[in-house]
């Protein structure tokens, strides 16, 4: 099941993204948990992955996209990245943006499958490397 963020959900939450993310934002997790920004949660018996959109219409930002590493591997984020994208061309959005490592070819593969391509190089966008902006239009007839 797909859902908004509750705050009772916060703790698992950042449990997902200190053990998920690289450069995680706790900040902004905190914030978009009571909304806005957006946090999205699959659920499965608990948060099992989260997204976290910043919405600026008619463009949404994916800050964060994170599957518990214990949960990788069995479709959820495919569900969770399948369901936000449903949501937000439902919602008006027309794009969609998020930035991903250069080196990161696992994600890379993983947005390209959902129709991302990169738009732009980020150089030095990471504490420790370079990034890419990666870009995903909806299509007016979906």
């Amino acid at each position: 099941m797909i859902r908004e963020a509750r705050p009772s959900d916060a703790t698992r939450l950042r449990a997902i993204q200190t053990s998920a993310l690289d450069e995680p934002w706790p900040e902004l997790l905190d914030v978009g948990i009571e909304g806005p920004p957006l946090v999205l949660v699959l659920d499965a018996g608990g948060p099992a992955a989260y997204a976290l959109v910043v919405p600026d219409r008619p463009v949404a930002y994916l800050a964060e996209f994170a599957v518990a590493p214990a949960m990788q591997g069995q479709g959820l984020g495919t569900a969770l990245m399948d369901g936000l994208l449903e949501r937000l061309r439902e919602a008006g959005f027309e794009t969609v943006r998020l930035t991903a490592r250069e080196d990161d070819e696992r994600a890379r593969s993983f947005y390209d499958g959902f129709g991302f391509s990169k738009a732009e190089d980020l150089p030095g966008h990471y504490d420790d490397g370079d990034g890419v902006l990666l870009v995903r239009e909806f299509d007016t007839s979906e």
